[in-house]
């Protein structure tokens, strides 16, 4: 298969190198300054330093070269970013038909609080067969060929399960899926549990607590999932618990360590700074507020963090908030 991924970041770099030795790859980034840096180094030094990028790997800034013959473009960009991207992919190929588009980010759309699918439903034709690839995967470990398990859901049936299977391999396990919105909704806001987790572990709160936070987050992202449409099968399974469990432990994940500096009392725009990365759960906490609001879903967790980042709240103080909230039955609250 001829696969373009559209985004040189960290995530765009891991599934170039992981799927390059079972396909024709080329790897596109928007700056030229960017593509003639990698390909001199041959390496993403910004983004994965000192993992070598495999020979046969295509670098270019140029869209419409990216594009010219691909079966799949992999749009690996922040949510802030795909819509513009996809504009681009659309300008790039008007006359292409059979190329199938699958995007890898995670959150809503600012503004509009959108899923991904919704934005590439109003950008993209009808015809264009597409999906998202989601799951428990840090860009660092994909990208030095660690076994890692996703999710490729789509509405199109055939869709997902023919390219689940031709970008599986044994070290990249895929699973197809036709639940776009569990898919996603797990993805965005597990992001947001994370920050929360990061708190948690920041202010030395133990183990249990964090046990607990990630036991109630997936309520509360079970609870939003549902009410836009998901499965609950689908939030239980890799896309949702797995990636949760995964972002809120993994000492890689960006919006863990947000948390962790927001304990330690560092301001949010130092934290981002100093990461040097996209943390989504920064600003998928604020769609998610208005979503929660909008269709009146309990998401206590998600409206802490959402005061530490956006109201300033100590995290101390919306921690003792959060504790001492009168409890009710389980799966009520």
């Amino acid at each position: 298969m001829r696969v373009t991924i559209l985004g040189a970041g960290a995530w765009g770099t891991a599934l170039a190198i992981s799927l390059s030795a079972h396909h024709r790859v080329t790897l596109w980034a928007r700056s030229g300054v960017q593509i003639e840096t990698m390909r001199s180094a041959r390496c993403n030094q910004r983004y994965l330093p000192d993992i070598a990028l495999p020979a046969a790997l295509v670098l270019t800034a140029n869209i419409e070269q990216a594009l010219a013959d691909a079966d799949l473009a992999i749009i690996a960009v922040p949510t802030a970013a795909l819509r513009a991207t996809l504009q681009q992919l659309l300008a790039a190929t008007p006359r292409r038909a059979g190329l199938g588009v699958v995007w890898v980010c995670k959150g809503f759309e600012a503004g509009t609080s959108m899923l991904p699918h919704q934005v590439v439903a109003e950008v993209l034709p009808a015809a264009m067969r597409s999906g998202v690839l989601s799951g428990p995967s840090f860009a660092q470990e994909v990208a030095r060929d660690l076994p890692t398990a996703l999710t490729l859901a789509s509405a199109d049936d055939e869709f997902a399960r023919t390219t689940a299977q031709a970008l599986h391999h044994s070290r990249l396990r895929i699973y197809a899926s036709n639940d776009v919105v569990g898919v996603e909704v797990g993805g965005a806001v597990k992001n947001v549990m994370a920050i929360a987790a990061g708190i948690s572990d920041g202010l030395g709160l133990g183990h249990n607590a964090r046990a607990a936070l990630l036991t109630r987050g997936l309520a509360e992202i079970t609870r939003l999932g549902l009410r836009l449409g998901g499965c609950a099968e689908t939030l239980g399974g890799l896309s949702g618990a797995g990636d949760l469990i995964l972002t809120c432990t993994g000492d890689l994940s960006r919006n863990r360590q947000v948390g962790l500096l927001l304990a330690q009392q560092h301001d949010l725009a130092e934290i981002l700074h100093r990461l040097g990365h996209v943390a989504e759960g920064v600003y998928t906490v604020r769609e998610v507020h208005q979503l929660a609001l909008r269709l009146d879903v309990a998401m206590p967790i998600c409206e802490a963090v959402y005061r530490i980042l956006y109201e300033h709240v100590p995290a101390s103080e919306m921690v003792a908030a959060l504790l001492s909230r009168v409890p009710g039955v389980e799966f009520d609250q």
